[in-house]
């Protein structure tokens, strides 16, 4: 939205608001890239900073926060949290190798599509927090490198995150911030993550899987595994698939119910927690709640908070207004050299910096074009080509996504090596493969 003057206050010593507000924006960005603070306290320092200083109240500071984003990640990551308890996910992966005979190559692609899978309904991080560990105990146990695995895993877990509304954290706020259903990323996203998948699948096998053997006698170890056993509590398993599986399909109906994605996450959280501790002593309750608390990654959860403050600064003092001005003058205002720019240069920056504060800086610029391309309507193209370019750039570094780093740090503890260059000569080559892709399905699709 564009900000209006009257929403921004008197500051200390007469300074200008838009130079402050984009001096805080920058000094936030440069601290979160630096990464030698915590980035929620970076964002909660510059929030902080601005509130202190006179820029806007704390009521305006509120206005900006997007609380609907919030409820949507707070209430995914408790449903998560219970779910991950029962071993359902660590039971869905070993199946996934046994399918394939435990064959090295049969199971990257498997272990791939398993996460993949995930990515869409639950968020990258968890998703690999939950794959990894399983997937290097069957490396280990085949005695093939864990390294190509673990590699195919931080693609699919971003792939797989952005065909849906609540796969990766910049489209749960392109989806919240631009009005955008569960449905819309469903039927304009899917199509084309399916066959980026696919890419992404032939190039880890052709580089690695097709010359991965294994020993037949390593393979029947882990056919002998007994995926039943990782199911430690088939009572909740049970709850936690009907809740999830009821969740997703309000997510698809929510126009229909009158319900905002945030409250249907919200409602299926409590819900969960609820079917989690009947039955159960008031302290074995609290025990249960307290641990599914403790599982929300309130760090991101407060990054968002600071975020969303200091990016309704630069917007109410209209910077965002005059960039996007500057943008429409360099592509001429036409829309197909827009949304093609905001496609490779979001892919490009995402792969350098974390897409989640480059994303909430991008969604009023969008929307600050409106005008241009003819109301909300005209915008669709640029909101896909923001989502693509985000979540798909991601890859193309190890500090790309969160993804990445996480399956480093797993892996490292475990012994195997992730180091920056190696990951990057392969990785960015392949990120742009599936921009290229991006690139010629936005074109047919909308823009020709």
């Amino acid at each position: 939205m564009q900000g209006e003057a009257s929403s921004v206050g008197q500051l200390w010593f007469g300074w200008n608001p838009l130079w402050v507000s984009t001096a805080v924006l920058i000094a936030t960005y440069a601290a979160i890239m630096s990464e030698r603070l915590n980035r929620a306290v970076v964002a909660l320092l510059g929030a902080g900073f601005l509130i202190a200083i006179g820029l806007f109240d704390q009521a305006e500071a509120l206005r900006g926060i997007d609380w609907n984003t919030i409820a949507l990640l707070t209430g995914m990551m408790i449903i998560v949290a219970v779910t991950r308890k029962c071993g359902v996910f660590q039971y869905v992966a070993i199946v996934a190798a046994q399918w394939v005979k435990a064959r090295p190559a049969g199971l990257m692609i498997m272990l791939s599509v398993v996460t993949a899978l995930f990515s869409s309904l639950l968020d990258n991080v968890t998703t690999v927090l939950l794959i990894a560990p399983v997937t290097l105990v069957i490396a280990h146990e085949l005695k093939v490198p864990p390294y190509p695995f673990l590699f195919a895993e931080i693609f699919a877990s971003n792939i797989g995150g952005t065909a849906t509304l609540i796969g990766d954290p910049p489209n749960i706020l392109i989806g919240s911030l631009a009005g955008l259903s569960f449905n819309d990323f469903i039927v304009n996203l899917t199509p084309i993550i399916v066959i980026v998948m696919l890419a992404q699948l032939a190039m880890t096998h052709l580089i690695w899987g097709r010359r991965m053997r294994a020993k037949e006698e390593d393979e029947a170890r882990v056919m002998a595994i007994h995926a039943r056993d990782r199911i430690t509590d088939t009572r909740l398993m049970k709850q936690a698939l009907a809740v999830l599986t009821a969740v997703v399909v309000a997510f698809v109906f929510a126009r229909k119910l009158h319900l905002e994605p945030g409250s249907i996450a919200m409602i299926g959280a409590a819900v969960l927690l609820t079917l989690d501790n009947l039955g159960h002593p008031p302290d074995r309750q609290h025990l249960h709640v307290t641990g599914a608390f403790n599982e929300v990654e309130w760090i991101t959860i407060f990054f968002f908070i600071g975020l969303f403050i200091v990016v309704h600064a630069v917007d109410v003092t209209g910077l965002l207004g005059i960039l996007a001005d500057k943008l429409i003058a360099a592509t001429a205002g036409d829309r197909t050299i827009t949304t093609l720019a905001i496609l490779w240069a979001s892919a490009v920056l995402s792969a350098i910096v974390d897409n989640i504060p480059f994303v909430a800086t991008m969604i009023p610029l969008i929307k600050a074009m409106a005008p241009t391309f003819g109301g909300p309507d005209g915008l669709l193209p640029l909101w896909w080509a923001l989502s693509l370019g985000a979540c798909l750039g991601g890859n193309g570094t190890l500090i790309g996504a969160s993804a990445n780093l996480t399956v480093a740090g797993i892996a490292e503890r475990d012994g195997v090596p992730f180091r920056f260059v190696t990951y990057l000569l392969y990785a960015f080559p392949m990120m742009l493969v599936s921009i290229a892709i991006s690139h010629i399905y936005l074109y047919v699709r909308y823009l020709r």
